[in-house]
């Protein structure tokens, strides 16, 4: 019955996470007035809404990715300067995985099954 979850992640500045996630291949679905946004790219979808009052570093907020190719989109975000980009590593629960952080803390982690 269930097909899918979506991320709702806090964002500090909507234009600035629209930027960032653009850079990262990601098209703007709707804004919805200008507290609410959505972004897909391909079949991933991401929320965000703004949370003035957002304290990064003492705040917790992420999701997890899965894909297909997780050296490829790490060398596809590698190749564009992105910071706060993480080494990829294999985890002993049979991923491998690297990691980003927004500007605005949200912690994702991008992971591909080991097979």
């Amino acid at each position: 019955m269930l097909q899918s979850t979506v991320p709702v992640l806090p964002s500090l500045d909507l234009d600035e996470t629209i930027n960032y996630y653009q850079r990262i291949g990601f098209k703007v679905w709707s804004r919805h007035e200008g507290d609410y946004a959505i972004l897909a790219r391909e079949s991933c979808e991401l929320h965000f809404f703004l949370m003035g009052n957002l304290i990064p570093a003492e705040s917790f907020f992420g999701c997890y990715w899965r894909v297909e190719d997780a050296e490829a989109l790490h060398s596809e975000f590698a190749s564009i300067g992105l910071a706060n980009l993480h080494p990829i590593e294999v985890k002993p629960w049979g991923m491998k995985e690297f990691a980003i952080i927004d500007p605005h803390g949200n912690l994702i982690r991008i992971g591909q099954e080991i097979e």
